[in-house]
């Protein structure tokens, strides 16, 4: 062979070996690769001992009126009161995550962007495999909502549905009245209420105030409305139980020991049972009398509070009285079930950021003195709107606080409607941040809101504050 023949040769060899070793390396790259994804797989577990080292729980719920929603800018709700006991237990700080559904909850937590799902959620069989259920075993039911009314009894049989009209939201409640129908027979006149301007609590208040006879809802919803509206009846099941509960990643076995190992010991403490009475038993509804002597020309005994500080912000005192009335009815021992206390019913931490003093809540001056200087900030954030906007404005915040607002704001200015002018407009906004649609499209910030409370709440004050000024002397 001559020597370019064995230059090609050795040419053939050293490729051939430099390829052997390329493989042999990729080989060793690869299992290397896996030996550190092991690894990493076992630094990303987050079970107990993890959470604790953090320092931090991360729960994952949904915005609703008995899981989480935000009230006066104060973090509230059923659920997330329990996580707040949890974390407390663990010595850990709480940490919340809203998901857009039930689906996305269990998305994230396998994602691991929480450690728990702090909501009832369904057991089913399809995410049995998937996840570990802890904590309370929650039974739920749905019942059909109706009045004590005098003149015609209650329900007590779901046979007497039969001839009756009952109006439901698409969804799960429509398909369980149509089985139910054909259970029966037929003959349940259902009426399916489509438009996205009504939410189901919506139709709970619509059978309160006697606009509807019966609608359907899920018992803890049911119950948590009857708070607002005592002349509720909710005794009638008409659908077989479903169990809920939190749940946790399957790689989390010590946080999912820990969950049930607090909630026993939790069930008869009294932080659990405050907040089973915040929700699902204190009355939301507060109690109010007439004016105190229009002979004598007093609205009531805090009248010479009202005249003092509602200069501070060019407010007419009678205004200033309109919203105490409606606040506390006058009541300076006044506590709300959401811990708003005293004559004005400032929220503990505005009450603070104002500059009252501790143990001062009930005081009726430093109550006035402390809500004027809230009013006087909220004001300052709508001083481009003429002043009886800004009135409007303010009153809605002082109900809500002014995220909700905002976002009624930035609703309003999506759907063509002015988001300068509350009436008409930007209040109907602040009532549809009760339902799905609105509350989680994306320029809303501060997510679900009972916002039928705030609207009341603007129009009651301006109502009766025009009633001041034709009685009452300036």
């Amino acid at each position: 062979m001559n020597s370019k023949g064995k230059r090609k040769k050795s040419h053939r060899l050293a490729s051939i070996i430099g390829m052997a070793l390329l493989l042999l390396s990729a080989v060793i790259g690869c299992r290397g690769n896996r030996a550190d994804r092991q690894v990493t797989n076992e630094v990303q577990a987050h079970d107990l001992p993890q959470i604790k080292d953090s320092g931090e729980l991360v729960v994952l719920t949904l915005y609703s009126s008995t899981s989480y929603f935000i009230y006066r800018g104060q973090d509230m709700g059923f659920q997330y009161e329990l996580s707040e006991q949890f974390a407390k237990s663990l010595g850990v700080k709480l940490k919340v995550k809203v998901a857009r559904n039930a689906r996305d909850l269990i998305r994230k937590l396998q994602a691991g962007e929480g450690d728990l799902i702090a909501y009832t959620l369904p057991v089913t069989k399809e995410w049995k495999d998937s996840l570990l259920y802890c904590g309370e075993d929650v039974i739920t039911h749905q019942v059909i909502v109706q009045r004590n009314g005098r003149r015609e009894k209650p329900l007590k049989d779901v046979t007497e549905l039969i001839g009756k009209d009952v109006y439901v939201k698409p969804g799960k409640y429509h398909e369980r009245l149509v089985n139910l129908d054909k259970e029966l027979g037929g003959g349940i006149r259902i009426h399916v209420v489509r438009g996205d301007s009504v939410s189901g609590e919506d139709l709970i208040a619509q059978v309160a105030h006697g606009e509807i006879p019966y609608t359907v809802a899920d018992n803890d919803i049911a119950r948590l409305n009857r708070t607002y509206y005592p002349n509720l009846n909710i005794s009638l099941a008409i659908s077989f139980d479903q169990r809920s509960s939190w749940a946790v990643r399957r790689d989390c076995p010590e946080l999912a020991r820990a969950i049930d190992e607090w909630q026993q010991a939790n069930a008869a403490s009294p932080e659990y049972t405050a907040s089973m009475k915040r929700y699902f038993e204190i009355s939301k509804a507060t109690p109010h009398t007439p004016i105190l002597s229009l002979r004598e020309g007093k609205i009531s005994h805090y009248d010479h509070l009202f005249k003092k500080y509602a200069k501070e912000i060019g407010w007419d005192w009678r205004l200033l009285a309109s919203l105490a009335y409606t606040e506390s009815n006058f009541d300076t021992t006044a506590v709300s079930w959401a811990g708003a206390r005293g004559l004005m019913q400032l929220m503990p931490s505005t009450a603070r950021a104002m500059g009252m003093p501790a143990g001062k809540e009930h005081n009726a001056e430093e109550s006035v003195k402390a809500a004027v200087k809230y009013i006087g900030q909220t004001a300052r954030s709508f001083r481009y709107l003429p002043e009886q906007e800004r009135i409007n404005f303010v009153l809605a915040s002082y109900n809500s606080g002014i995220g909700h607002v905002l976002d009624a704001m930035a609703l309003a200015e999506k759907y063509g409607k002015n988001k300068h002018v509350w009436k008409d407009n930007v209040e109907k906004f602040i009532l549809l941040k009760a339902n799905e649609e609105y509350f989680t499209d994306s320029v809303c910030k501060f997510g679900y809101f009972r916002g039928t409370e705030t609207y009341n709440f603007v129009r009651d004050i301006t109502r009766r504050f025009e009633l001041y000024k034709k009685k009452i002397k300036p």
